[in-house]
């Protein structure tokens, strides 16, 4: 995958990570530092709280392997060459007053 598809795919999931962190209260790295280490385990009796710790797991390592991706690929490169993929518009399609 390239740097700017990781970007990209990257933003999506914090999109995503968002919505749990709105909910519960809680930035995401604090979420999965806690239920590693097995503090959440009363709430695997809630149905809806066990699927969202599922899913906002599987969301947020997701996210943290495009995020390793991103910097393994980053260090292998200036970051100036990362900016090649970028599309700038002509000049000739403004539009002049």
């Amino acid at each position: 995958m390239e740097i700017h598809e990781l970007v990209i795919e990257m933003k999506l999931l914090e999109r995503r990570l968002t919505l749990y962190e709105e909910k519960y209260g809680v930035l995401s790295e604090d979420f999965y530092a806690a239920l590693m280490a097995g503090k959440l385990s009363s709430y695997d009796e809630y149905d809806e709280t066990r699927a969202d710790f599922s899913r906002w797991k599987g969301i947020y390592e997701t996210w943290r392997r495009r995020k390793q991706a991103y910097t393994e690929q980053l260090s292998q490169r200036e970051l100036a060459d990362a900016f090649g993929r970028v599309n700038y518009p002509s000049s000739s399609s403004h539009i002049s007053r």
